[in-house]
């Protein structure tokens, strides 16, 4: 059995560790300076990506800089679809402005977790990506508000799943203030990754087992130890047959 799988992380984010982790993964999603960074560093990680054949994509955010866009704020639909179209036009702008075409979308933090829940919120990040491109890819979990969002309006959908976070038994992750949030062993993640490109499923922090499905695996790049684990875990999947490329539609 082949087996193939795109590895993104959140970069772009001050973290201060973007080059080391572009040498390892496939797809970058680069913060629109809302919730961290700023159109220098935007402009340098898509430099960097572009020289390292990595495929770039918008992480629109929340207006939270103090907690890191990972404060869940309740905003009309309207609001978070100006606030979308905001962040991604200026990506996009500053990515043409190197010659770089964008791949794909990605909403930060509380802002992915929300609309992976809230039909309204997810239409509204649809609505957003479809007036700047409706040909770019939307990175959301399977069987959530966003991918269904992204289905019903024929965006292109790329299934997300976390090798550095656990999972509820719902299938949501488990929130960033519990202490078991964190995934930190990277051969611990090479054979849960594994196990859900195989069998589409990954055990839950109950015990009980949940379906996924997976087009793509993210690391966190503002995650202490973020450059050791991607690399170890990068290596384990090579080991196990997996390839690591770029998602393609």
């Amino acid at each position: 059995m082949s087996l193939s799988v795109d590895l993104n992380a959140d970069l772009g984010e001050g973290a201060g560790h973007d080059d080391e982790l572009l040498a390892l993964v496939t797809s970058a999603n680069i913060a629109c300076g809302i919730h961290a960074g700023d159109a220098i560093l935007m402009r340098t990680s898509l430099r960097v990506a572009k020289q390292r054949g990595v495929a770039v994509g918008a992480h629109p955010s929340l207006p939270d800089r103090e907690n890191f866009g990972r404060r869940e704020i309740s905003l009309p639909a309207g609001e978070i679809f100006a606030l979308v179209l905001y962040q991604m036009g200026a990506f996009q702008a500053l990515a043409h402005s190197l010659g770089t075409k964008p791949q794909h979308v990605k909403p930060h933090g509380a802002l992915y977790n929300m609309a992976a829940r809230d039909e309204e919120i997810a239409d509204a990040i649809v609505r957003a990506l479809r007036a700047i491109d409706p040909k770019l890819i939307l990175f959301a979990p399977a069987q959530s508000a966003l991918s269904r969002a992204a289905e019903a309006n024929e965006v292109h959908l790329a299934r997300e799943v976390f090798a550095d976070r656990n999972y509820m038994p719902d299938g949501s992750l488990v929130p960033r203030d519990r202490s078991e949030a964190l995934l930190h062993d990277p051969e611990e993640a090479a054979n849960r990754v594994f196990g859900m490109l195989r069998d589409n499923r990954v055990r839950a922090i109950d015990g009980s087992e949940i379906a996924v499905e997976v087009d793509t695996i993210c690391v966190h790049g503002d995650t202490p130890g973020a450059v050791e684990f991607a690399r170890e875990l990068r290596i384990a999947l090579h080991q196990m047959g997996v390839v690591v490329a770029a998602f393609q539609k």
